[in-house]
């Protein structure tokens, strides 16, 4: 079996799990928050604590001599619907910045493209709305889900994006596939060395955002 087959397979005998919601930490005082929400992506799926790529960011800003602080906000198996239930969690933060990691889960179930479009708009106009800036990230599909289903699954987010404009990372895997020991055995999520790949990607478009 080809292996964008074996992932999809793999993905999609997870689609009823979803890990037990990590406790979202308080805002720390005087210094601004990241917050990174997202799905098992986000949250580190398969690594050891300290290794998701909101981990590498931290350490990559405190390299650089800025002062903020990255939460974790992921949840693995998350939608957009999910992320929409959990925007709350997050507002309590107040985050200066959010990056925005959602939707794999949703075209892996075949959700409607456009429940997914209009989850996520809700959750970065809310998020832009309570004063946050927002990066929003993408990802794409195993090509056995249609050329047609992937191209408007893809389009979801430079729609989003434009719409909102919100800087837009179109694919949060560029370069990483390419790199041997980047990505897990089950062929979708990163493993530590992926995870900074990913941190690296997200980090040309956050440091433009950031204040010394």
């Amino acid at each position: 079996m080809p292996r964008l087959a074996l992932i999809a397979a793999f993905l999609l005998s997870l689609g009823t799990y979803v890990a037990a919601p990590r406790p979202v930490p308080a805002p720390t005082r005087g210094v601004p928050v990241i917050a990174c929400f997202g799905d098992s992506i986000t949250a580190g799926y398969g690594v050891a604590p300290g290794q998701a790529y909101p981990d590498d960011l931290q350490t990559d800003l405190d390299h650089r001599g800025y002062h903020y602080k990255i939460v974790n906000a992921g949840v693995s198996g998350n939608t957009t619907k999910d992320g929409v239930d959990r925007l709350i969690e997050v507002l309590r933060l107040h985050p200066a910045i959010v990056i925005v990691e959602f939707g794999g889960n949703d075209g892996l179930r075949g959700i409607p493209i456009a429940d997914t479009r209009r989850n996520l708009s809700t959750i970065v106009s809310t998020l832009l709305q309570a004063g946050s800036k927002v990066i929003l990230a993408g990802i794409t599909l195993p090509p056995n889900y249609g050329a047609d289903y992937i191209e408007q699954f893809d389009e979801t987010y430079r729609l989003v994006a434009a719409r909102f404009r919100v800087p837009l990372l179109p694919e949060l895997y560029a370069h990483v596939y390419a790199v041997p020991g980047a990505i897990q055995d089950d062929g979708i999520h990163p493993t530590a060395k992926g995870a900074q790949l990913v941190a690296d990607n997200f980090l040309t478009l956050l440091l433009p955002l950031l204040h010394k």
